[in-house]
């Protein structure tokens, strides 16, 4: 509860809540709803984001307004719909960032107490950035650290959560001092929460997969070229997987999905590289998406429908996908100590 000191202010001074430390979790966003008008906003605010599409907006805000944003509306909500929870009536996104938010929130108040505030926004969509840093400022925090949810770095996912942060900071007339969370795809609890995720999916199958596919989303691959470091971060995270599951080389492929243009993004393409694989004999594959922290419309639909079917129209027999890192116990005690290595000093 926020508390206000009273004791040395002056007659007429404006209460001053007791001083807190925030620790804001940023995801990517979700739709609202599944109707065209959500979906609308939600993909006008996502794919007008110049860290996402950087062409010029002379050409591509026309091409956005009068073309995309008339027919992907409607084709994005049928594919949400597939996977929305009903009963909270939320993406699961949502349903699991929360998850992940109480988890975090247990664990800093049973370390720190009261004097730690845990909460969550979606970079797109609700709740936004700005208004949950605005509620932790009116509850008293003065030190933020903010945390967006992405294992590796890339400006199209940690760089613009961490701009729509410090733009809401920008209308503060008291700014709090803030920290940003790095990227923590090579930290050994991570590594070890996918290593525990991989081994209990595959003890629960009857034959073992012939290869494991690692499908982080993609990029444009331009964007290697000048200078974002995600590929090779995706590839040190696949590396040490496979050396932490004591696997030889060549026993899980790195791919990228979810690409969207014309221009070459990131290759190999999941989606081709899994009927490859399927051709090439290779009838058993599980797939793991270590780019994402929770599970999402890129892993549920797309990874369980568009890539799922591409490898059993190719001749694969079986495909198993293992979950996200969601809620799960390892996942959230690495979450802590990535949170607790960012608050040295502070508590």
């Amino acid at each position: 509860m926020t508390t206000t000191d009273t004791m040395h202010l002056p007659a007429g001074h404006p209460p001053v809540a007791r001083e807190k430390i925030g620790i804001l979790l940023a995801n990517l966003g979700t739709p609202d709803a599944t109707d065209y008008w959500s979906m609308r906003r939600y993909l006008n605010e996502f794919l007008s984001d110049r860290r996402v599409i950087d062409y010029s907006p002379w050409l591509w805000q026309p091409l956005l307004q009068l073309v995309i944003l008339t027919t992907r509306p409607r084709r994005s909500g049928a594919n949400y719909k597939s996977i929305w929870n009903d009963a909270a009536n939320e993406s699961p996104l949502m349903t699991i960032t929360k998850d992940q938010t109480a988890k975090i929130a247990a664990a800093m108040a049973e370390r720190h107490g009261d004097s730690v505030v845990v909460d969550f926004c979606m970079r797109y969509g609700n709740p936004s950035t700005r208004s949950k840093v605005k509620a932790m400022i009116a509850q008293g925090c003065r030190r933020i650290v903010f945390f967006p949810l992405y294992p590796q770095y890339a400006g199209a996912t940690t760089g613009t959560a961490n701009d729509q942060f410090f733009r809401t900071l920008m209308d503060e007339k008291w700014q709090p001092s803030v920290r940003t969370v790095p990227a923590y795809f090579d930290r050994p609890a991570y590594v070890e929460a996918l290593a525990q995720s991989v081994e209990r999916a595959y003890a629960g199958l009857a034959e073992r997969p012939d290869l494991l596919v690692a499908s982080y989303h993609g990029l444009p691959q331009r964007y290697l070229t000048e200078g974002d470091p995600y590929h090779c971060q995706c590839q040190k995270t696949s590396r040490l997987l496979r050396e932490r599951l004591g696997w030889p080389e060549g026993s899980i492929v790195t791919a990228f999905q979810s690409r969207f243009g014309p221009e070459e993004w990131l290759k190999p393409y999941t989606v081709e590289e899994v009927a490859r694989l399927a051709r090439a004999g290779h009838k058993r594959i599980a797939v793991i998406a270590p780019a994402f922290s929770a599970d999402c419309i890129e892993t549920l639909e797309e990874i369980k429908g568009e890539i799922r079917e591409s490898f059993e129209e190719a001749g694969g027999d079986a495909f198993t996908y293992i979950p996200c890192l969601n809620g799960d116990e390892a996942h959230i005690a690495a979450l802590v100590e990535v949170i607790e290595a960012n608050l040295a000093g502070w508590a």
